[in-house]
């Protein structure tokens, strides 16, 4: 029996040897980015129905595409919040993207107009700054009319109510700037690489964005309403565009923010650093920025390719990853090259006066102990 501990104990401690070698890529794997994409209406809703187009089944399709390409990504798990035509009511589809605990909730849907208004825009929540806004937010929180207990459900919202809309936005900006940025890289690539009109990310309340508690947007692929417009979202050319133009956007905002840095370098910068010798820089600490994720991982070694002294700070939703600590600049250049060795190449020295971030340069013009 002793023997048989004594083996068990050793066991024990090899496994706990060799797990603090799991690399970064190791942990992504086991901690995936998650996606849940929600095809706007479905089944007794069919949405704007502009030139016998049904808008259910073109988000259908657009999120079933985006999803079949997110999905070859090893490190990325698609949700969906209906993958068939059915309705799933608004705070439901919330609901799916909360309990999956979600990195980013795209919804898709179609727009509509009384005229020949074409092009494709993306909402983050927000408050709707025109009629305009608000009108787009109206048509799609209408949907709610076709659930049962929606008196209920969104505690007495009238879709048809700017106040009513209004009052959902308070307290809900948490992830506003992720959300921005997400819906910028997605504009980009509709005007840019598709060549579609583009109508600018807006804000406006829309009550499926205000249900998730996670950076959100809400895409409108074009004008159902618009004869050319119409027929190209109803196309299956059309529909793998705006599918991989969305896919991209999502890759590229995952890329920048879950554990990838990137860092704008200045002229004044490198003719600041080329001059800093082996100096001690009184109430500045250095450190090098290695990653930053809206994840919160564990600052241990196996969690950053073998790096100890790792410390982690939130800032605006986003965890920040530091290597080292340092107030001599001799020093902090040498731990940069440390962690770029280590595979965070586009790791970067950043500097803190008091607890408080400043930027490299006025760091360095500080005097020198």
């Amino acid at each position: 029996m002793k023997t048989s501990r004594v083996l068990l104990f050793v066991s024990f401690i090899i496994v706990l040897t060799f797990s603090s070698f799991i690399n970064v890529d190791d942990i992504q794997a086991n901690d995936k980015f998650v996606v849940v994409l929600d095809a706007g209406h479905g089944g007794r809703d069919p949405g704007n129905l502009g030139n016998g187009y049904k808008e259910k089944d073109i988000a259908l399709k657009v999120v079933l595409a985006i999803g079949k390409e997110l999905e070859k990504n090893p490190d990325i798990e698609v949700v969906y919040t209906r993958k068939t035509d059915v309705l799933v009511d608004l705070f439901v589809r919330g609901k799916i993207a909360n309990k999956a605990n979600a990195d980013l909730f795209v919804s898709v849907h179609c727009d509509s107009h009384t005229s020949q208004a074409y092009g494709a825009g993306t909402f983050v929540l927000g408050t709707h700054r025109n009629q305009t806004n608000f009108e787009v937010a109206k048509k799609e929180n209408s949907a709610i009319f076709y659930e049962k207990d929606h008196e209920t459900n969104y505690d007495g919202f009238d879709p048809n109510s700017p106040e009513s809309v209004i009052s959902i936005l308070l307290g809900q900006e948490e992830y506003l700037d992720q959300s921005i940025q997400l819906a910028g890289l997605i504009q980009d690539n509709f005007a840019k690489r598709l060549k579609r009109k583009d109508r600018k990310v807006k804000q406006a309340g829309f009550i499926v964005l205000h249900q998730t508690v996670m950076p959100s947007v809400l895409v409108e692929l074009g004008f159902l309403t618009n004869k050319r417009e119409g027929a190209y979202l109803n196309s299956k050319k059309g529909q793998t565009e705006m599918a991989l133009a969305i896919k991209d956007a999502i890759l590229e905002y995952k890329k920048a923010l879950y554990l990838n840095v990137s860092h704008p370098v200045y002229a004044d910068d490198i003719q600041e650093v080329a001059e800093q010798t082996d100096e001690v820089y009184t109430n500045i600490v250095f450190k090098v920025q290695i990653a930053a994720s809206s994840k919160a991982l564990e600052t241990k070694p196996y969690n950053f390719k073998g790096l100890n002294n790792v410390s982690r700070i939130k800032e605006n939703n986003l965890y920040k990853y530091f290597y080292g600590e340092t107030s001599n600049y001799n020093t902090i250049k040498k731990l940069e090259e440390e962690a770029k060795t280590a595979g965070f190449k586009t790791g970067y020295i950043v500097a803190f006066k008091d607890g408080e971030k400043i930027s490299l340069t006025e760091a360095l013009k500080t005097t020198a102990n």
